[in-house]
C-alpha cells in the first residue's frame, strides 16, 4: 500500500470527504489487523474480542470521533488505531475487572516474553494506571512505548510520528521499559 494513497484518502477525509473512508479501509485493514493480533497476543486466553473486532471497533472509534489533529500520514493513522486500540483493551479489562475481582497477580513484561492468561487483564489495567502516571512526568516517553509496544511501530517509525531521532526514541525505551517494569510489578504485588 503506497504511503501517498492512505495519506491523500487521510486529507480527504479531514476535508470533510466522508466517501474516502470507503476507499480507505481496505487499504489499512491487513496492517489494522497485524498490530490488532500483535495486542490480542498479549491477552488472556478466551478473551471476549478477537482481533477482527478489535480492528472493528478501533475503525469504528477513529472515523465516528477523529482526533482533533490532522492525519499527517500512513504511520501518524496506525499510531492512533493503536492507541485507540490500547484504550478499547482497558475499557474491556475495566468492565472484566468490575465484574470479577480478584486472582493471584503476576509479573507484566514489556517483551516478547508469555505471560499468565488468568491475569491480564490486572497487568493490562496496571500498565494503563503507570502509563498514564509516565504521560503526566514524560510525555513523550509514555508515546514511545504506547507506538512501540502497542502500535508495533519499529524505532523508526516512532521516531519519525513523535518528530524525534531514533536514538532519542532507544534511550526513552530502555528508560520508560525499566520505570514501567518497576511501577506495574510494585502495583502488583
Amino acid at each position: 500500500m503506497p504511503d501517498s494513497d492512505v495519506t491523500a484518502l487521510l486529507e480527504e477525509f479531514a476535508g470533510g470527504n466522508a466517501g474516502a473512508l470507503n476507499r480507505l479501509f481496505p487499504l489499512v485493514y491487513e496492517e489494522l489487523k497485524r498490530v490488532a493480533h500483535g495486542q490480542m497476543n498479549r491477552e488472556r486466553a478466551g478473551h471476549t474480542l478477537d482481533t477482527t473486532a478489535l480492528v472493528h471497533e478501533a475503525y469504528v472509534k477513529l472515523v465516528r470521533h477523529p482526533p482533533r489533529v490532522r492525519w499527517e500520514s500512513r504511520i501518524h493513522f496506525f499510531a492512533v488505531a493503536a492507541r485507540a486500540m490500547r484504550q478499547i483493551l482497558v475499557n474491556h479489562a475495566r468492565a472484566r475487572g468490575r465484574a470479577k475481582r480478584g486472582g493471584d497477580a503476576t509479573q507484566i513484561s514489556l517483551d516478547e516474553a508469555v505471560v499468565m492468561p488468568e491475569a491480564r487483564s490486572e497487568e493490562l489495567l496496571a500498565l494503563d494506571q503507570a502509563l498514564e502516571r509516565l504521560e503526566a512526568m514524560d510525555q513523550r516517553q509514555s508515546r514511545v512505548v504506547e507506538l512501540r509496544y502497542f502500535g508495533g511501530l519499529t524505532i523508526e517509525e516512532t521516531a519519525l510520528v513523535l518528530g524525534v531521532s531514533a536514538v532519542t526514541v532507544k534511550r526513552d525505551w530502555t528508560t520508560s521499559r525499566a520505570w514501567l517494569h518497576r511501577e506495574v510489578r510494585e502495583s502488583l504485588a
